[in-house]
């Protein structure tokens, strides 16, 4: 996956970067570096979303991080008509989905996507990954946008 040249509706930055263990540094640094990186396990070949110090069906420890296309479907989604962040407050309506990857073995990633709030989505429709950089953040995020769909604004710069 490169960073986006397209423009999409761009969100303030939300609780972006690595956790002070750093067990999910790799997975911002593959953002950085313009690639989606999930843990995968080197003994027994299990995806792993979330970040876990150790594999839970083999118990082998520190699974490798791998990059993945940033493609999958719409496993569910959700609109957000209220402002739970203040972050957001100025975004209304959102839409949250969860992206199942099929070359990540079905795991799930959660994010928002970069349509207008009342897009018409649907259950099992393409999604690919744009990684965007907030100007207020110093962690690019991946966001989500429906395969074939021209972006809804031009708000900010990309990655």
């Amino acid at each position: 996956m490169t960073p986006s040249s397209e423009v999409a509706r761009e969100f303030p930055a939300t609780l972006a970067g690595p956790y002070a263990d750093g067990l999910d540094l790799p997975y911002w640094e593959g953002l950085r570096a313009g690639e989606l990186r999930l843990q995968r396990c080197g003994e027994c070949g299990l995806w792993i979303w979330g970040p876990r110090w150790m594999c839970g069906q083999c118990q082998v420890f520190d699974p490798e991080w791998v990059a993945v296309e940033a493609v999958g479907r719409v496993f569910s989604w959700s609109r957000t008509w209220h402002s739970f962040i203040p972050e957001l407050a100025g975004e209304l309506p959102f839409i949250t989905v969860l992206v199942e990857l099929p070359h990540a073995g079905g795991r799930r990633v959660l994010g928002l996507l970069t349509e207008d709030g009342d897009a018409d989505i649907a259950i099992g429709d393409a999604v690919s990954g744009i990684i965007q950089q907030p100007a207020d953040a110093p962690w690019p995020l991946l966001r989500w946008q429906r395969a074939g769909t021209p972006p809804e604004t031009e708000q900010g710069e990309h990655r």
